[in-house]
């Protein structure tokens, strides 16, 4: 029998960590959660990840980092990036890099399960990113 599919969440900080994980299971997936790139190897290896929501910057690294031990265990799964700044030069960096999708943190639960959605279908448009950009912009200065 093959394991269930998970969803990693990694985060240097503890409560954005908890928070991903809680707003997760809440919506009935399974996770695995790491701190650092170092235990997110260890869980590609031992794990069977279909989805990876990482932040921008780790205490042992970044982003660029985890797409990189991804290749190297020539897994398919899509990595999500978290940032707290999220602009349009950001998200295209990511891109480049090789990352599935940006959103800003801390996460809100629609952007959250519309990456989910959109990396099961294993699409990706970038108006979504803009439109969710400007629709928490003009949220703030209001």
């Amino acid at each position: 029998m093959e394991a269930t599919p998970q969803i990693l969440v990694v985060s240097s900080e503890l409560e954005h960590r908890r928070k991903l994980n809680d707003m997760l299971h809440k919506e009935g997936y399974e996770t695995v959660c790491a701190s650092r790139v170092s235990e997110c190897e260890d869980a590609l290896k031992t794990q069977n990840i279909s989805l990876i929501f990482c932040d921008r910057r780790l205490s042992d690294g970044n982003y660029r980092d985890v797409i990189s031990t991804l290749r190297a265990s020539n897994q398919p799964s899509p990595v999500v990036v978290t940032s707290r700044l999220a602009d349009w030069d950001e998200y295209l960096e990511a891109l480049h890099h090789g990352a599935f999708d940006l959103i800003s943190s801390p996460c809100q639960p629609t952007d959250v399960l519309w990456a989910i959605v959109q990396a099961r279908r294993g699409e990706h448009t970038s108006a979504g990113f803009v439109a969710t950009t400007k629709s928490r912009a003009a949220t703030a200065s209001a």
